[in-house]
Formats: structure tokens, sequence, C-alpha cells
């Protein structure tokens, strides 16, 4: 394999944001607000779609768009045709991982909203994981911090 220029990659590359598109943006909005923190920012009027801006301070942004109904993309793991629907299945499939230092007031807090949730960890590294879906079916992952060496 040939070795990559010096000038061929992202320098300084970081996270920007990551986008959801759903047919109701302002329950996903409400429900990134209520179990993450983030804060609703100011977003632009693009006309023919709506779309809610959040923010997670000193981390990324968090786009929702208005889900185009003339797609025929699915919508979520709920839409799907298998039984995806265990969040047991998440940690092997397209999720976004957050890490909290509350890791167990966390899970507390997911189990009084009725969360369904997965936990798990991961091996020789003592890292706690709890797998959940937001209201689109969308995989989440929350982990603790590393264990101080």
């Amino acid at each position: 394999m040939a070795e990559a220029t010096t000038g061929s990659i992202a320098k300084g590359a970081t996270l920007n944001h990551i986008s959801r598109e759903s047919t109701d943006i302002r329950r996903l909005a409400n429900f990134y607000k209520q179990i993450f923190g983030f804060e609703e920012i100011e977003s632009p009027n693009f006309g023919d779609f709506k779309v809610i801006w959040l923010n997670l301070p000193s981390a990324f942004a968090l786009h929702l768009i208005e889900r185009d109904p003339t797609t025929k993309l699915p919508e979520g793991p709920w839409s799907a045709t298998s039984a995806v629907a265990d969040p047991s299945h998440i940690r092997r499939g397209h999720h976004i991982c957050f890490s909290v230092s509350n890791f167990e007031s966390f899970v507390h807090t997911l189990k009084e909203k009725g969360i369904e949730n997965f936990e798990s960890s991961v091996p020789n590294r003592g890292v706690k994981q709890v797998f959940f879906f937001d209201p689109d079916g969308n995989g989440l992952e929350v982990a603790s911090l590393p264990p101080q060496q």
C-alpha cells in the first residue's frame, strides 16, 4: 500500500455535527435535551423543510432535519424488516457514543424514565457501557470514563 502524502490528509479534523432525519424533530430535540443536556441554538430557515440545531457544549452539534416524505429510505431501525428493536444489538450496529463521568446515575435516570437499555462493558478496559434507542430508533451508547491509570 502506498504511503499517503502529507498534503492528502485532513489536518486538524474535528467532529462538527451529526445529523438525524425525523418525522418529528421537536420530539427528538426534546429527548436529546432531556437525556444529554443539549442546548437548542439558532437554526437557519431552509424554507422547504424544518431543522432544529442542538449543541452539546465542548463536544459537537446535532442537526435534526425534517424527513423528506418522498424518500424511500427507512426512517430507522423501527422501520426495518428484522427484529432490531433489542438494545443488545446496538453494540454491533450503527450508533453514536457519548462518554459521561456519572455513569451509574445516568443509567439510573434511563431506568427511571422507562427507557429500555442493555448494559455491557469493554473487555479488559474497565469501561462500562449502556445501549439504548432514541425515540426514532437510532442506536445510542453511553460509556463510563476509563479508570485512571
